[in-house]
């Protein structure tokens, strides 16, 4: 039995000095290993130490200027086709509103105060007000037609849908209601065998 506690005690000790041996040795191998490692990281190739090199406080410009948040258009470069596409629809408005004055008698916009001014017959600028209202009337007439006929479609589509979703719930509902049936009659049997 005293042997067996002596080489207990032994091998605690040959533990504890394996240990103590491992950390000398990892301490000495980093200690004596080459001093470049901890000292100034390499240079690129041909290059020493205090090149110049880049200065954020200093302006190096990339690019033209064109304004906008550092320096560079505001503007993403993808766009250049979307703004044409915007300026030639914007240029089309405009002719279209040229036609417009044009189709209802009115060479310009100044034309129109003055015979406004000038007195234009009660009855001249009644049968234009007519024409106006009438015309109005109209768009309003086949906007509330288009709107009534959309409202139909979207009504029988959701009466629709609504048929099919009541379907597939009554189709769950009953399946759900045939597996608790199920899950009871086995509780049930189960609950009868333990007895």
């Amino acid at each position: 039995m005293k042997r067996l506690t002596y080489w207990l005690q032994n091998l605690r000790l040959l533990k504890i000095i394996s240990v103590f041996l491992a950390a000398t040795l990892l301490f000495l191998a980093q200690a004596c290993n080459r001093p470049t490692i901890a000292g100034q990281p390499p240079q690129p190739l041909g290059q020493p130490p205090n090149v110049k090199r880049y200065d954020p406080t200093k302006d190096y410009p990339i690019s033209p200027y064109q304004g906008g948040m550092n320096n560079f258009s505001d503007v993403d470069p993808r766009s250049i086709k979307t703004e044409k596409a915007a300026r030639a629809k914007a240029d089309e408005l405009i002719e279209n509103a040229q036609r417009n004055l044009e189709r209802k008698g009115i060479d310009s916009k100044e034309q129109y105060i003055r015979n406004y001014r000038q007195g234009t017959p009660f009855g001249e600028r009644v049968k234009n007000l007519g024409e106006d209202v009438g015309s109005s009337a109209e768009e309003l007439r086949e906007g509330v037609t288009k709107g009534t006929q959309r409202g139909v479609e979207n009504l029988q589509e959701n009466v629709e849908n609504a048929a099919k979703d009541l379907t597939k719930n009554v189709q769950r509902g009953t399946e759900d209601i045939g597996k608790n049936i199920q899950r009871r009659a086995d509780d049930t049997g189960e609950a009868i065998n333990s007895q």
